[in-house]
């Protein structure tokens, strides 16, 4: 049995998968991340993703483009997409590097971020909530 911890967590929670990053990824895993969470938007036809940063202390030029591009894709599939618990440090170096998250909506916290989901998301979607898995 495997008893690393887990990098990241893909959760269903009704509607809207939660994704979490658990630690700094490098960039194979980034896109490993980005190709799940795709996935698991049409298998499960979520209608909205939060992606929670909160543990990252750094984040580099393609990590953020990935979360950009990975919001667009998910879009492209029909899902909104929050980027939550971006912090402090990272968005001043974020900004001080250039770097942003584009027209992606961002939130302080999961709770800002669900609450965002449920003023965007079309009201007529499911909402039963389950555990998707873990990846490392």
């Amino acid at each position: 049995m495997d008893t690393r911890p887990a990098l990241v967590s893909i959760l269903r929670q009704g509607c809207y998968l939660i994704a979490s990053i658990h630690t700094a990824l490098d960039d194979s895993q980034m896109i490993r991340f980005q190709k799940d969470l795709i996935a698991q938007i049409g298998q499960h036809r979520s209608r909205g993703v939060i992606i929670d940063v909160a543990a990252l202390d750094v984040l580099d030029s393609f990590g953020s483009k990935t979360l950009r591009s990975s919001a667009e894709m998910a879009r492209l599939r029909g899902a909104t997409t929050a980027i939550v618990g971006i912090q402090p440090d990272v968005a001043f170096a974020m900004v001080e590097l250039g770097m942003g998250t584009g027209s992606v909506y961002t939130a302080l916290d999961l709770e800002e971020g669900l609450e965002y989901l449920n003023r965007s998301v079309p009201s007529g979607a499911a909402s039963v909530g389950t555990h998707i898995g873990s990846r490392e």
